[in-house]
């Protein structure tokens, strides 16, 4: 049997929003040392470097997204896809540093709350406020892709959680400057990192997840097994397997175990299309068999593997739904 293969299933690119944002946050932090630099303000100068490990976020997540893009050979038959969801990674653990970096700190001026001078106060309001802008500006720029895309997500965490603390800081600093309240700073950051490290949990949580061949979350491998049973002709799947192949895409392998030419391309057809369409499963392959003849490895919902028989029939076919 053949069939036709169409490896049209790219996901959005967003060069040109990383491109953006990596600019507009370069020129922030040039803003921020500036000032910090004039000023003499510590906080500030701080805070540049804290944005310049957002850039470096950035830079990262981009990186993973090229990388997904890269044509498959011989060694990589998959391409360098897993690089999005090692950027995912690697920025979900960028920001659980960076906001334990801010607890510290918020920490440590809580215990000595330092006095702010209303020039020095206005200025880091000020630039703060550029902050918001700028960081609102760079996550609306990733918002369509958080949903499908978890590499896409965490950019767009990375400057929602920046603009967040920058409201937060223009916030306590308004109120510190009109009631005199040191301590409102540190503990306004304090519960911005708490909400911070709630949504950055999840990221950490999912990429760490996928790296390790886990089921996406929106996929219920129980539902896909039970779909494929209800396939005509289909007596049991045998070896089923759902894993990642990027932060946006998923692949699927099974074995259908069925009667000797139940299964021809018009089955397969039905088979992909209904994992696409009910499950968003991109790239399945199905290797129809009379009798299973490998022993599951971890196969979690078939019995052990009967010995096989001389009679064989099976067909190995590998489906690229077309998005």
């Amino acid at each position: 049997m053949s069939a036709g293969h169409d490896h049209s299933h790219a996901p959005a690119s967003f060069n040109r929003a990383f491109a953006i944002g990596i600019a507009l946050n370069l020129a922030f932090v040039g803003i921020e040392a500036f000032y910090g630099w004039r000023i003499n303000s510590l906080a500030l100068l701080a805070d540049a470097g804290h944005n310049l490990s957002d850039v470096a976020g950035l830079v990262l997540a981009w990186g993973g997204a090229l990388a997904g893009q890269l044509r498959p050979n011989p060694r990589h038959t998959y391409g360098w896809r897993k690089g999005s969801i090692l950027a995912a990674f690697a920025n979900a653990l960028l920001l659980l540093v960076a906001m334990g970096a801010l607890v510290w700190e918020a920490v440590g001026r809580l215990l000595a709350p330092e006095p702010m001078a209303d020039h020095e106060g206005v200025t880091i309001m000020a630039v703060a406020g550029v902050g918001i802008v700028v960081n609102s500006v760079t996550a609306w720029l990733f918002m369509r892709g958080r949903d499908t895309d978890l590499n896409i997500r965490g950019a767009f965490l990375h400057m929602a959680a920046d603009a967040l603390v920058s409201a937060g800081v223009v916030l306590a600093g308004a109120l510190t400057l009109w009631k005199g309240w040191a301590w409102l700073d540190p503990v306004v950051s304090l519960l911005i990192a708490g909400v911070i490290l709630w949504g950055t949990w999840s990221l950490f949580r999912q990429s760490l997840h996928l790296l390790f061949d886990g089921v996406p979350d929106r996929v219920d491998p129980q539902a896909v097994h039970a779909s494929l049973m209800g396939l005509p002709g289909i007596e049991r799947v045998h070896d089923l397997h759902i894993w990642a192949m990027d932060t946006s895409q998923v692949a699927m392998t099974a074995h259908l175990v069925m009667p000797v030419g139940h299964a021809d391309d018009a089955f397969l057809k039905a088979a992909t299309d209904l994992l696409h369409d009910r499950f968003e499963i991109t790239h399945v392959t199905l290797q129809v068999v009379n009798e299973p003849f490998t022993a599951p490895c971890g196969d979690w919902r078939s019995a052990p593997a009967q010995a096989p028989t001389p009679a064989h029939h099976h067909d190995h076919h590998d489906h690229h739904h077309p998005h």
